[in-house]
């Protein structure tokens, strides 16, 4: 059984608007592009510094982080991969959950952001201080959040997962008997429980992108290119999910690109991962599955409005000032941490890597 509570509102309603974002962000001529990213790089090495950029942030920024050494991901291999390079000092360009994972499991190191502004609506549609409560009222249940949340709401879980295990885990819960309070994502929620026929009372976030996919517009786009594959992050409605070919995570969707043999692809996930993706399958066409509009009556567009605001100048300034430091109290990430471990080593013993092929 599935039972959808609403909480907090939709953070959609609030959320920026990816063009007006854009809009605003400054635009480097492209000599000072060059210079800035000179400048970052001399800075990289003067700070003892690694870039760590995600799948859905500008393609000037993960190209940054593969030519200096860095890394382009999702947030858990984020924060794995910081733990494992030398650097005293982690940038992780992405949203400010993907910073805080990154301390969580790098409590020695500094972890700083081009912006503490850069928010998600999963994230926010959970707060801590409505979603503990809730908890509390069901403690029959166990708590299973997704890694898009904060490290408070982490530190009230008894797990966090990533896309591409939590079927896998929620399956292994259910058979133990257990019955789920899920948070926060809503149709990530639902793709589980169909999966695996868990109890599942499910806490009622969204994704602005990934909310956005309208089947009627994916269906005129399948019958212009009817040899293409779709491929679809399980964070969209449940009948966008319905006529995926391949349903995943973002490395598992890239991999998917690479391995398919449709030599066009329709993806429904934020637009920034085409840039990877097209270094796995530069062979392959690559085209955006629509969204609910286009122009100013799109609030996305297919492109995260929070991912969107790293940019190659705050990158820089940030570099120069140590400013937007992640901190987390040592309470929360200890409890936070605990939740994040029992996934890993579930993982581990399972032999199914989640680092590297996980999360959103």
């Amino acid at each position: 059984m599935t039972v959808v509570v609403r909480k907090y509102p939709v953070a959609l309603q609030d959320s920026p608007i990816t063009a007006e974002v854009m809009q605003h962000l400054p635009h480097p001529s492209p000599a000072e592009r060059e210079r800035l990213l000179d400048r970052i790089k001399h800075l990289l090495k003067e700070k003892d510094a690694v870039l760590i950029a995600h799948y859905y942030v500008h393609e000037d920024l993960q190209r940054l982080a593969e030519e200096t050494g860095g890394h382009v991901s999702d947030s858990l291999d984020m924060a794995r991969f910081g733990h494992e390079h030398p650097a005293k000092t982690l940038v992780v360009a992405g949203v400010r959950f993907m910073g805080e994972t990154a301390k969580i499991l790098n409590p020695e190191k500094r972890v700083l952001m081009p912006t503490l502004e850069a928010e998600c609506s999963l994230d926010l549609d959970c707060p801590a201080d409505k979603f503990t409560p809730f908890c509390d009222a069901h403690p029959e249940r166990e708590v299973v959040v997704y890694s898009n949340t904060s490290a408070a709401v982490k530190a009230r879980a008894d797990w966090v997962v990533t896309s591409s295990i939590a079927v896998r885990l929620v399956r292994h819960l259910h058979e133990q008997g257990k019955k789920i309070l899920w948070a926060p994502d809503k149709y990530l929620g639902s793709y589980i429980q169909r999966e695996t026929g868990a109890d599942m009372l499910i806490w009622d976030g969204a994704c602005v992108v990934h909310e956005e996919f309208k089947v009627s517009a994916l269906r005129a786009l399948q019958q212009q290119h009817p040899q293409a594959a779709i491929l679809v992050h399980p964070e969209s409605p449940a009948e966008v999910i319905a006529m995926a070919d391949v349903v995943g995570s973002t490395s598992q969707l890239i991999a998917a690109a690479r391995d398919l043999p449709n030599r066009q692809l329709i993806v429904a996930t934020d637009n920034g991962i085409f840039y990877k993706m097209q270094q796995a399958a530069p062979d392959k066409e690559l085209i955006e599955a629509p969204t609910g509009g286009t122009g100013a009556s799109c609030r996305s567009c297919g492109h995260c409005p929070w991912m969107a605001m790293n940019d190659l100048p705050d990158l820089a300034r940030v570099l120069e000032s140590g400013a937007n430091e992640i901190q987390i109290p040592e309470e929360i990430r200890v409890k936070a941490l605990r939740s994040t471990q029992r996934m890993l080593d579930f993982a581990a013993q399972r032999k199914h890597r989640v680092l590297g092929s996980g999360t959103a």
